[in-house]
């Protein structure tokens, strides 16, 4: 089996790479399992060093608009594309043209592409909880389901919503296998901060166990719904691995999230690593973040996504506590048991 991964380079897609090539044959779309014999990462940087090693891996490095456009990306000879490319909800509302270039036109150039290859690839597609916006004049119900209708208050969960909405129809077409599968915030993210207004979920983390300053720009009462690393991923490669049966519906399944407050997460901090640690957090508001992040829901029911067996994690000092074990360098504080 040949995979594409758009965005193969950065966290979630690297991290993509090696859950699959660690696990083993794949069972795409209920079919029985097949070898991974080659993952293309497509993408502006280059890969980690581990993955540019194997010998299963190629990279094909470029602006993947031009890429689609052009013929260049592998899609006739991959059976499975994941789509994780995109510009973030700050970049988006920075720069109009960048969003609708990065995450309208790329993508329907990415589903011309497999239209044209003719083989009906499985086509996973990363959307976003960002598809649900509160605004005073249409107010979010109190809990998310899977047929809550999305009213995205920012240029990214617009444009991740229209994605939503091509991958469907080509899906009805029979161009590709369409699977949509909408991400929480994923929190912790190791690295350094990105253009996301979600960005300093992780930072207010991250940072401080590093001995560095971060700042959070929202109130500590406000609640946000989260997915670590792992259960995004495996999120990710269910959508690729559920047969058409057990995926239903061409809609986007909204994956499990852990509703917790920003306040929450900061005394998570505080038992892992000690006042130490969120003695370091500067709490300055930031009305323009603030206004993007709670206007996103908090509290999602997935229901399809527990039918294909995902589940929340457990609670937010867990996922602390894998990020300290996954991320020992970039640990420099101490922390507890």
């Amino acid at each position: 089996m040949n995979i594409l991964i758009t965005g193969g380079c950065g966290f979630l897609g690297a991290r993509l790479a090696r859950t699959l090539l660690a696990q083993g044959p794949l069972a795409l779309a209920g079919a029985a399992p097949q070898p991974i014999e080659r993952i293309v990462l497509a993408d502006r940087v280059a890969p980690p060093a581990d993955l540019a090693a194997d010998a299963r891996v190629q990279f094909l490095q470029g602006d993947l608009l031009e890429q689609a456009q052009s013929g260049t990306l592998p899609i006739a000879g991959s059976q499975l594309v994941f789509h994780l490319a995109a510009a973030v909800s700050g970049e988006c509302e920075a720069d109009f043209d960048l969003g609708m270039r990065s995450n309208l036109d790329t993508t329907r150039a990415l589903l011309e592409a497999a239209r044209r290859a003719g083989h009906a690839p499985v086509f996973v597609f990363s959307s976003s909880v960002a598809v649900f916006g509160d605004s005073p004049e249409q107010r979010l119900p109190a809990l998310i389901e899977d047929t809550t209708l999305p009213t995205p208050q920012n240029s990214y969960g617009i444009q991740k919503f229209v994605g939503e909405q091509l991958v469907a129809d080509f899906t009805r077409k029979g161009f590709v296998q369409g699977r949509n599968v909408r991400l929480m915030t994923v929190s912790v993210r190791p690295g350094r901060p990105n253009g996301a207004a979600s960005s300093f979920l992780s930072g207010m983390l991250r940072e401080p166990l590093a001995g560095e300053r971060a700042r959070c720009p929202v109130a500590p009462d406000t609640p946000v719904a989260l997915a670590s690393p792992g259960n995004t991923i495996a999120g990710i490669v269910r959508a690729a691995t559920a047969s058409g049966t057990e995926w239903g519906a061409r809609t986007a399944v909204n994956l499990p999230a852990l509703t917790t407050t920003v306040r929450e997460m900061a005394q998570a901090l505080e038992r892992i690593a000690g006042t130490e640690a969120t003695s370091l957090i500067d709490w300055e508001p930031d009305a323009a973040i603030a206004k993007i992040v709670t206007s996103w829901p908090s509290r999602v029911h997935a229901a399809r996504a527990e039918a294909l067996g995902l589940k929340a994690d457990a609670s937010f000092d867990a996922i602390l506590r894998d990020y300290v074990r996954e991320n020992p360098q970039a640990v420099k504080l101490a922390v507890k048991g």
